[in-house]
């Protein structure tokens, strides 16, 4: 995901993920970028429409960028961190997982939208962690998701069987956007 920070735009060059609104090449404009957030890899990008835009690599072109623009540096929530638990290769006990799901609600979730979300994504991310043999136990996130969408560890058939793939993406950014 190769980036050129412009004077009043982010170009991106072979963005990874087919659904974006920046893929393969486009360009996202300073005013269209809502915060930012890159206290982990890869660099999150949050669009004022909602969706999460990744990069790797270039922060202090990004943190440039963000000053040049004023905008905002944040620590969000990570909604998909959390969500994803389930499917690390490590095991939690009650109060873990409690806690998990009651910061969850705090969100806006509720107890049976996460057990539906959860539910709907179970398949693709024990295939993509567990059934790949990649076995991350610290964390799976947003990013993690839409890798496994990308069929990079995952069976064909089993992302097809989602549905349209563009449809699963927004509604990934819809869920990833509580955290806001």
């Amino acid at each position: 995901m190769t980036v050129t920070f412009g004077p009043d735009r982010i170009v991106f060059a072979s963005y990874r993920f087919p659904w974006a609104s920046v893929a393969p090449h486009g360009v996202l404009r300073a005013a269209d970028v809502r915060d930012v957030s890159s206290g982990f890899s890869p660099f999150e990008i949050r669009t004022v429409s909602g969706e999460t835009l990744f990069l790797t690599g270039d922060s202090a072109g990004l943190k440039a960028f963000c000053l040049r623009h004023s905008v905002p540096e944040v620590a969000r929530f990570d909604v998909w961190g959390n969500l994803l638990e389930p499917f690390l290769d490590t095991s939690f006990d009650a109060a873990h997982v409690a806690a998990t799901d009651a910061r969850l609600r705090g969100v806006g979730l509720t107890q049976s939208d996460v057990d539906s979300i959860r539910a709907r994504v179970r398949p693709l991310m024990e295939a993509y962690n567990l059934d790949s043999m990649l076995w991350e136990w610290a964390h799976l996130g947003l990013y993690d998701l839409l890798d496994a969408l990308s069929g990079t560890l995952v069976p064909a058939a089993l992302t097809s069987s989602l549905g349209d793939l563009g449809e699963v993406y927004r509604w990934a950014m819809e869920i990833a956007d509580y955290g806001r």
